[in-house]
């Protein structure tokens, strides 16, 4: 399953509450912004483990080889749901869900389907990340057979991934279809993430709808500037509701 199939509906009047409070809420982040001498990125670098990480998996991510560092890939579920009623993910009414933490390149390049391994002993230790055992099967076979990792620690590491993120309230208390920049999305995500910085998130669109947040992660999960990924160049992007 393809959680990037997206369909094309008709525009709907566009909603200016949420781009306000969002716009307000960093325009007060932005206020106490370190100076300028001070690193955004060196700030973003905690030297702890995300939480979930135990010193055992630390280790295994750290030593891992065959790529440069990891895209997290968040999903705007309305989106893929619209076109997809009946998807295990959507009986859940979700805003932002994880679709996967892929291996990249610095050259813009990424490895795919790297072995033949077999995947989660028990997939359904990680269904509060995948509802579907098919997508997470499809996960581990076309991403996570390149990390290096076992089956289990992968997800281990994507489910200690995900949680590190906050979605921004407004996202989460949506319930009419509305309209940013993308730029304004991803300040949104700054303001609630503080150690994430800009330069660490991409943003994924299709037929002007937003279809996804990115965050560059390095081995051990913490966030880096992003390498040559590509971000959603539209000036305004729709953002539907969760059903």
């Amino acid at each position: 399953m393809n959680l990037q199939a997206l369909s094309i509906r008709r525009t709907l009047p566009l909603a200016l509450a949420l781009p306000l409070c969002l716009a307000l809420a960093f325009c007060l982040v932005a206020c106490k912004s370190s100076g300028p001498g001070q690193s955004s990125a060196d700030s973003a670098h905690p030297s702890a483990a995300p939480a979930g990480i135990d010193p055992r998996l630390q280790s295994q991510l750290a030593a891992a080889s065959g790529f440069d560092y990891y895209l997290l890939n968040l999903s705007w579920s309305p989106e893929f749901c619209h076109g997809h009623p009946d998807a295990p993910e959507c009986a859940n009414h979700s805003t932002f869900v994880l679709h996967g933490l892929w291996p990249q390149n610095n050259d813009g390049g990424y490895p795919e389907n790297c072995a033949d391994a077999p995947g989660p002993s028990d997939p359904s230790a990680f269904a509060d990340i995948y509802p579907d055992a098919g997508l997470l099967q499809h996960e581990w076979h076309t991403h996570g057979t390149c990390s290096g990792l076992s089956a289990n620690d992968f997800f281990s590491a994507a489910r200690a991934a995900v949680r590190e993120v906050a979605i921004p309230t407004a996202f989460n208390n949506l319930d009419h279809q509305t309209s940013m920049t993308p730029d304004d999305i991803l300040s949104s995500f700054t303001v609630a993430n503080p150690t994430i910085p800009r330069a660490s998130l991409a943003l994924s669109c299709g037929n002007n709808y937003l279809t996804a947040v990115e965050v560059c992660l390095d081995k051990t999960l913490h966030p880096i500037a992003c390498g040559p990924i590509r971000s959603c160049r539209a000036n305004v992007v729709r953002i539907p509701p969760p059903r």
